[in-house]
């Protein structure tokens, strides 16, 4: 209720969305004006066009035509809040960055009162926060891509359906490879997850062979990794794009280091569940000469964590040099014109320039979305997984998953119909609690995190391949 309250009063002052956007960083293009365009063309403005021709008394306007070699230079502009309100999709940019910013506090909140306090009965609240984190992202690329669907012209509503099924084959072929080479802990965990479920289902008197079987799990979870991936094609795409633009722009040799890592990232965190490349050789060091492991397994996870952590906070932080090399699209553009032949409409090189900027913010959210989206996976896999932050902390915290269980001395004053109902509550939360396993959310959250950088390296990796060798100019 604090956190909502903050939302409510602070926000609206203080916005870490509008910062991003408005820190006076970003510069955008102006597109020109027809008188700048009629003098540039060597026309003299008239109260009445000559192009104006009268049919049966109504005057018919004749677009105003300039030559596309014009010597045209736009002029530039910082980004303001002004110039932002109106642009498409800002709310919903301002929603996401903003709310991800509240619920990442309530989690820092809750991870040093858990620290601090330890409490083994209580609810975690801030996993609540994070999942609906998740559901907006979701929510917000579903969004996105209706819009891709809406589209009559352009093959994008193609691209979609193409991935979505490319996705679909990608994650059924990866579920069946076996531990031994990704290591996510999913058979283990839906063992477990079995297994409690028959026995929970055996003590209310019911007979049952588990709640599903493993191939309709695994099943399901391809088609929710499909969609996932037909979420994450144009963002990935996009991202790509971005990057070819931004090394071009940067002229400093780090930020060039910077910007690579960058888009290497989710590369380096899909290697991170290959056991032969990352945990075999950190556990078993032979090459290396080492007799005994360089750390203990969960150590290695919680390395993991941190390392995702740190590649997340460096796709923000170079974040304004992918969102000023895509508003840098609009002089290319120009650019690229000048050396076209033939004529163009002033209003058709007006929407050329205008169109960028009015898309700043679907550009915004296709590059954090997928980054909201790694954090609050990670976020959950430490705290639903019973993960500690400590790398070399051999204890583990217990875990801050379990319900709280009713007793009857909440109720002082109950009658002993009421104390049977408490107790037959306390019991079935128990049950769910010894369902829902640490061993489950640790398989289920570390997939779906390798999953999201597998979807959005695999898109930009194609998009690089597609702007850097199959587009024309």
């Amino acid at each position: 209720m604090v956190m909502a309250s903050v939302i409510q009063k602070i926000i609206p002052h203080y916005s870490l969305a509008r910062w991003l956007l408005c820190n006076g960083s970003l510069r955008w293009y102006q597109h020109p004006t027809e008188e700048e365009l009629r003098v540039l063309a060597g026309k003299q403005p008239k109260m009445k066009s000559r192009k104006e021709k009268k049919y049966n008394g109504h005057i018919e306007n004749k677009p105003l035509t300039v030559p596309k070699d014009l010597d045209l230079h736009l002029e530039t502009k910082s980004v303001t809040e002004v110039d932002v309100l109106a642009l498409h999709y800002f709310p919903e940019y301002q929603w996401l960055v903003d709310f991800t910013v509240a619920a990442t506090i309530v989690y820092l909140v809750t991870e040093v009162y858990y620290n601090m306090m330890k409490p083994s009965h209580e609810m975690n609240i801030s996993i609540v926060w994070c999942l609906l984190v998740l559901a907006f992202s979701i929510k917000i690329l579903f969004s996105l891509t209706t819009h891709y669907f809406k589209l009559e012209d352009g093959g994008e509503r193609s691209v979609c359906v193409t991935f979505g099924f490319f996705f679909f084959v990608k994650s059924m072929a990866i579920l069946i490879v076996t531990e031994n080479y990704l290591e996510f802990g999913l058979e283990t965990g839906f063992s477990n997850f079995s297994h409690s479920a028959i026995q929970f289902l055996e003590k209310q008197g019911l007979d049952s062979q588990g709640p599903v079987s493993k191939l309709s799990f695994k099943l399901l979870l391809a088609v929710l990794c499909s969609l996932i991936g037909a979420f994450l094609t144009f963002p990935g795409l996009r991202l790509a794009q971005m990057h070819l633009d931004a090394l071009n722009s940067a002229t400093e040799k780090s930020t060039q280091i910077l910007l690579h890592i960058n888009f290497l990232a989710p590369l380096l965190m899909v290697l991170l569940w290959v056991k032969p490349i990352t945990k075999d050789y950190i556990m078993n060091p032979t090459l290396s000469g080492e007799s005994e492991p360089l750390m203990t397994e969960a150590s290695f996870d919680t390395l993991r964590l941190w390392i995702i952590i740190l590649l997340c906070t460096l796709r923000l932080a170079v974040m304004r040099h992918h969102l000023q090399a895509y508003l840098n699209v609009a002089h290319k553009c120009v650019e690229q014109m000048k050396k076209e032949a033939g004529r163009i409409s002033t209003v058709e090189l007006q929407k050329m320039v205008a169109r960028v900027f009015y898309y700043l913010c679907v550009i915004a959210l296709q590059y954090v979305t997928p980054l909201v989206m790694l954090l609050h996976t990670t976020l959950l896999l430490k705290t639903l997984g019973n993960h500690s932050w400590g790398i070399y902390q051999e204890s583990e915290s217990p875990s801050p998953v379990e319900p709280a269980l009713l007793s009857n001395s909440y109720f002082p004053g109950a009658t002993e119909k009421m104390k049977v109902t408490v107790a037959q509550i306390s019991v079935a939360l128990g049950g769910l609690k010894n369902i829902f396993t640490p061993l489950l959310f640790r398989g289920l959250l570390s997939f779906l995190t390798w999953w999201i950088a597998a979807c959005l390296f695999s898109t930009s990796l194609f998009g690089l391949f597609y702007h850097q060798y199959l587009t024309v100019g």
